[in-house]
């Protein structure tokens, strides 16, 4: 059972990387697009009374390091993507918790949809 998520976050939202991701042989040979939005949940209070940059996440370093994962992991599955991006992600100790939604922007579907997606979520242990 998920644990319910409650207090300070880091939020990053709506951030788009195009990378090779999927199954289907096309998919595999041409990059498209992802949206991603990543809620990273950790004790904001030493930020807010020290107004440090070290005392928080990054969130440009993180935007970074997601974009360098999607871009060279080359993942089939938007699920192996998340749990890569959550992985790397709790590997900061000050993170507990880590949600991940990753929305495919173009898939090769022959409907009319929006996106698809994928959202996990993952506690540190």
């Amino acid at each position: 059972m998920t644990q319910q998520l409650n207090g300070d976050c880091v939020r990053l939202r709506e951030l788009r990387v195009v990378c090779i991701v999927g199954v289907l042989p096309e998919e595999r040979e041409r990059p498209q697009p992802l949206e991603i939005d990543i809620d990273i949940y950790m004790d904001l209070s030493a930020a807010g009374q020290s107004d440090d940059l070290g005392d928080t996440i990054d969130y440009g370093a993180a935007a970074e390091t997601v974009t360098r994962i999607c871009t060279s992991s080359r993942a089939q599955l938007l699920e192996h993507l998340a749990q890569l991006v959550a992985d790397q992600l709790l590997a900061d100790s000050r993170a507990s918790a880590i949600d991940v939604t990753i929305k495919k922007l173009q898939p090769p579907l022959p409907v009319d949809i929006k996106y698809t997606a994928v959202q996990i979520i993952r506690h540190r242990q």
